[in-house]
């Protein structure tokens, strides 16, 4: 498939689906400091950052931990998780922000990312 239908897809799939979506979150950290993650960029567990299946990197997502109420904005760096079940995994930083180790959230969709990959 070419990558402008690629992206027409992906771009026509965005818009079709809501911008808030709730489901199990966890985070990563340690293991893949200072390592490339799929966007191109350093993982850093200390920035606030996200990996997400599907969506483009770059885009900005405020993550909310109901039992607490607390949220933080992410940006998606990285792909995952790949644990069945789980739609989102938050850096080490942004999982304490909102005590979130392994918990149930919601997302918002703020802004979407060009999903261009950027080695840094």
């Amino acid at each position: 498939m070419s990558y402008l239908i690629r992206s027409l897809v992906i771009t026509l799939s965005l818009l079709l689906t809501t911008a808030a979506f709730a489901g199990n979150t966890s985070y990563y950290g340690s293991k893949f400091h200072g390592k490339r993650t799929a966007s191109g960029s350093i993982f850093n567990m200390n920035a606030m950052t996200a990996a997400h299946k599907t969506l483009p990197f770059g885009t900005e997502v405020e993550v909310t931990n109901p039992k607490t109420k607390q949220s933080v904005i992410v940006k998606i760096t990285d792909r995952g998780p790949f644990t069945p079940g789980r739609v989102l995994d938050l850096s080490k930083a942004a999982a304490g922000k909102i005590n979130c180790k392994l918990c149930n959230t919601t997302m918002k969709i703020l802004s979407y990312g060009d999903g261009k990959y950027r080695k840094q």
